[in-house]
């Protein structure tokens, strides 16, 4: 099976995943184990929220070893993607200035920012042993689950 449809496959059992469900933290937390089960050759799936009031991204849903817990806005791969609103493939953490290594197992990095209503609520962050894991390919297909997820989500705010 090629990548695209292994993607494609896994994108639609998001979507029966989460049915009819609109509750966030819940349609988080079965998103992080759905991509920590099934994506090869990856250490770390989950999310960091934004929380207005400390003006920093909090550890949110998540599969993988125990992570940091606060994210400043602008800081590390998670933070900047939030901060530019753009997703980020780092092929090598190492040589991203400012990279926080919450698990120094990681090797490469892809986030995603989250959108809800027009509102940037967090990232979905996956992180690698291996250098080199995420591509284009992976970045569309993440960002296309993201869009399922925000689609079937509603804000905690609402």
């Amino acid at each position: 099976m090629s990548k695209e449809s292994y993607y494609r496959l896994m994108n639609k059992q998001l979507s029966a995943v989460l049915g009819d469900e609109t509750n966030l933290i819940a349609n988080l937390s079965n998103s992080a184990a759905l991509l920590f089960e099934n994506l090869p050759d990856v250490n770390w799936a989950g999310f960091y929220l934004y929380e207005k009031i400390s003006d920093e991204l909090v550890l949110g849903p998540f599969q993988g070893k125990v992570a940091c817990i606060r994210i400043k806005i602008g800081a590390g791969v998670c933070g900047t993607a939030f901060e530019k609103n753009t997703s980020l493939v780092v092929e090598d953490v190492s040589k991203f200035k400012g990279h926080i290594a919450c698990d120094a197992a990681s090797k490469s990095e892809i986030v995603i920012p989250i959108i809800i209503n027009g509102e940037k609520i967090g990232v979905l962050d996956i992180d690698a042993p291996i250098t080199n894991r995420f591509d284009k390919i992976d970045q569309h297909y993440l960002e296309l689950f993201a869009e399922i997820l925000q689609k079937n989500s509603r804000s905690m705010l609402q």
